[in-house]
């Protein structure tokens, strides 16, 4: 009998246009206002369950033996110690029937299986135990006897490449052949440059670390599952576990009502899910698998180390003559993106560019997007190289940038952008930040320095199709919102019942958010890449105004006025002309005989031959201490291009955390590997340094540039995730520069690389 494999290949088709037409909005009563969080008592009371919450009755725990080697051959593994010990219910390999399962796919092809025989990092999977608890669990994966083969391991990327480098996959450590991108003449606009720059930059890699771990909750109702996951898009899921278990997509629920954090390692199906699958299959119990915090290190997923070359040409008004850009970064053991090029080749306006990533495979933890994956990284190397070309011209850092403001985007064949906003972010920024004033202010005399820097940026995608959403207004007047799209933590639930208040007049506190459930809630795909506001609010704002123009027409059927006469005003139905003519929304006939009025929203597809993009420009101000290395950031301003702001609380709370994530990268956060062993070697939040409290400056100011754009979409609003955090790491290597004559080629700023620096031991620039 031939299996049949149910699951969505290719791009999920486009929804259809909207039903109905959208005019832009004006001024508006609800969208816009800082209004609190819909769920904000369950999220700060403790009663809103998270998927590491969630409990099952008979419900078994679960956990994964991982390959303790950087680079191995699982010889033989055994379990029957393991499995007679007390509470272990069921123990599965990649031997165990159902088990042998493709995993990794790019380029065409497979890269690995569940548990392949393999293991090509420190904390590749190798056997999983279900037991009564946790502590069992554990305690039995201490039994499993695995016999390894040690293999020679890769660590750096540039290493992986040479010709006697271990190889992690067959054939090549390559994953694919270098992506070049090229316009105009790049030695002919270096020969025309009055000024040239030209430096080696690097960033380490960064774990995601969310608060909530990666996991699931699964359970069986004969050959349906449910899963309860910690995921930004329950679809994305859904459609991994089908494939993997070869079910109907029909018979496969995710939910995911709650989720700690994810920025980009929860956008795709882990491992995780599919093993407590195969666990809970075989128990016929509801199984529980959450990772621990040292396997969140290993296992869930990175922003990839980089080492990029920029070099950038420019006349002596400033004007860019040429710029040059290669990078070379890892997706990890297996396939995941690393290009960092994007915004070298589409910032500025720049006629001859040439551009060149490379990704390649070493022994290490598998790269997950992280909020502007590649981003950030290229922001490091390009923003850094545009500061030092200022001071090689004598010009201001920010009239630089000013001199080369795009219009349209380059990368993309010259399209016009739909608004950009780069120029009002980088002169709003300044002068909120007091830039020409703090550039003037004496360095110190001191062993402490002060300094200012700036970095600009742009997010290169705008959200899209598809995306359904439906409304449903109640005879009492209440409204139920009915989505697929996660709430990440930025809002997602309160924007969608502000959008749909804006356009029926019902008050937020009468509108219910029904989301993230396969089983219930209509299509959208995964919440990341500042996607869902562009994305799922104006499918949401069309089922608004279809139900409005249904309750209009009741309403117009009443009165016996004509439709076009009507308005929407509170809890009423009125006459534009004759306001003393209404009709109570819950006395509308029609509304009463149906009960209930129904509209269903889509996205339809994105102007055509125009790009959407969001720019960002970021300040920052630090005291370095000479003497000792230490960089204290005491101030940060974010000037933020995202059209118009759908929830200004929300929308602040976005840019504050992406500052700090910023700060991490530029300040903090690293991985370490040994070089000798291939092991992590600060796996934990003890050693891995992500920023606190302490650590953010006590002023951190956000400045909205509120650009109209009809075009982007129906909502006029094009995100904010992503641009939030891509410059800040920039602008504070940038303001260290400024304060102590040195740069920072790589990341993090730490005392040890800066005392070394300004000693002369490290390479400076």
């Amino acid at each position: 009998m031939t299996d049949l494999l149910y699951w969505l290949q290719g791009p999920v088709p486009e929804t259809a246009p909207p039903k109905v037409e959208m005019p832009p909005w004006g001024e508006t009563k609800v969208v816009g206002k800082p209004l609190p969080r819909v769920d904000a008592y369950e999220r700060v009371s403790g009663s809103a369950v998270y998927p590491l919450d969630f409990a099952l009755p008979d419900m078994l725990h679960a956990a994964i033996l991982r390959c303790p080697r950087a680079h191995a051959v699982v010889k033989s593994v055994d379990t029957s110690a393991a499995e007679k010990m007390p509470g272990v219910r069921a123990v599965i390999t990649g031997k165990t029937p159902g088990a042998d399962i493709p995993w990794f796919r790019g380029r065409g092809k497979w890269f690995s299986k569940l548990f392949d025989e393999r293991a090509r990092y420190e904390g590749d999977e190798v056997a999983a135990v279900a037991a009564e608890t946790r502590a069992q669990a554990y305690d039995a994966l201490k039994a499993i006897k695995v016999e390894y083969e040690e293999l020679a391991f890769v660590l750096d990327p540039r290493e992986a490449l040479e010709s006697d480098a271990p190889l992690i996959h067959e054939g090549t450590n390559r994953y694919g052949d270098p992506a070049d991108y090229a316009r105009g003449d790049v030695a002919a606009g270096f020969a025309a440059a009055d000024a040239v720059v030209e430096g080696t930059y690097s960033t380490a890699c960064e774990i995601h670390s969310p608060m909530e771990v990666h996991g699931s909750v699964v359970k069986w109702d004969g050959n349906r599952l449910t899963v309860w996951d910690t995921t930004q898009g329950v679809f994305e899921v859904q459609e991994a576990v089908a494939q993997s278990l070869k079910l109907p997509l029909a018979n496969v629920r995710v939910i995911g009502h709650y989720m700690g954090g994810g920025f980009g390692s929860k956008l795709e199906a882990g491992k995780y899910t599919v093993i407590a699958a195969l666990l809970a299959k075989t128990t016929a119990r509801p199984v529980k698998l959450f990772l621990s915090r040292e396997e969140e290190f290993l296992a869930s997923g990175n922003r990839p180390a980089n080492t990029m070359t920029v070099k950038v040409g420019a006349k002596k008004d400033g004007t860019l003559t040429a710029i040059e850009f290669s990078s070379i970064g890892s997706g990890g053991a297996y396939p995941n993106g690393a290009s960092t090029s994007f915004l070298a080749t589409d910032l500025y306006t720049c006629p001859n560019v040439k551009a060149r990533d490379e990704n390649v495979a070493i022994n290490a933890g598998r790269a997950r997007a992280m909020r502007a994956p590649g981003f950030p990284q290229g922001a490091w190397a390009l923003e850094q190289a545009m500061d030092a070309l200022a001071i090689k011209l004598g010009m201001d850092p920010v009239a630089l940038r000013l001199a080369n403001v795009p219009k349209a985007s380059q990368r993309r064949g010259n399209q016009p952008y739909t608004s950009t906003g780069l120029a009002e972010c980088l002169r709003d920024g300044a002068k909120a930040f007091g830039w020409s004033e703090a550039r003037k202010r004496p360095k110190g005399d001191g062993p402490v320095r002060k300094g200012v820097g700036v970095a600009s940026a742009l997010w290169g995608y705008g959200g899209g199709p598809p995306a359904t959403v439906v409304v449903k207004l109640y005879a009492d007047g209440s409204v139920n919102v009915n989505t697929g799209a996660a709430d990440i933590g930025t809002g997602t639930k309160t924007v969608m019942a502000q959008v749909v208040a804006e356009e029926l007049g019902v008050p937020v506190e009468k509108i219910q958010i029904e989301h993230a459930d396969t089983g219930t809630t209509q299509y959208s795909g995964p919440s990341g890449g500042s996607k869902t506001v562009p994305s799922d609010m104006p499918a949401a704002r069309a089922a608004a105004i279809e139900v409005r123009n249904k309750l209009l027409a009741g309403a117009a059927e009443d009165l016996k006025l004509p439709f076009e006469e009507l308005r929407l005003e509170g809890p009423d139905v009125v006459s534009a002309k004759d306001p003393s003519k209404k009709v109570a929304v819950t006395a509308v006939k029609a509304l009463e005989r149906h009960q209930v009025l129904v509209g269903v929203g889509t996205r339809g597809p994105n102007v055509e031959g125009k790009v959407i993009s969001m720019f960002a420009t970021h300040f920052a101000e630090v005291e370095v201490n000479t003497r000792t290395g230490e960089v204290t950031v005491t101030r940060l301003l974010a000037a933020q291009d995202s059209a118009r702001v759908m929830n200004r609380l929300t929308f602040e709370c976005q840019v504050q955390g992406g500052l700090v994530m910023g700060l991490g990268l530029g300040r903090t956060e690293e991985r370490v590997l040994d070089r000798q062993t291939g092991k992590m070697c600060n796996a934990n939040w003890h050693d891995y340094k992500i920023p606190t409290a302490l650590d953010v400056p006590a002023e951190q100011k956000v400045l909205s540039v509120d650009l109209v754009d009809t075009e982007c979409n129906t909502a006029g609003a094009k995100g904010v995730g992503e641009p939030a955090t891509i410059p800040t790491a920039a602008a504070i290597a940038n303001a260290v520069h400024d304060a102590v004559g040195v740069r920072v080629h790589d990341s993090p700023i730490t005392p040890p690389r800066l005392v070394a620096l300004l000693s002369g031991r490290g390479k400076k620039g």
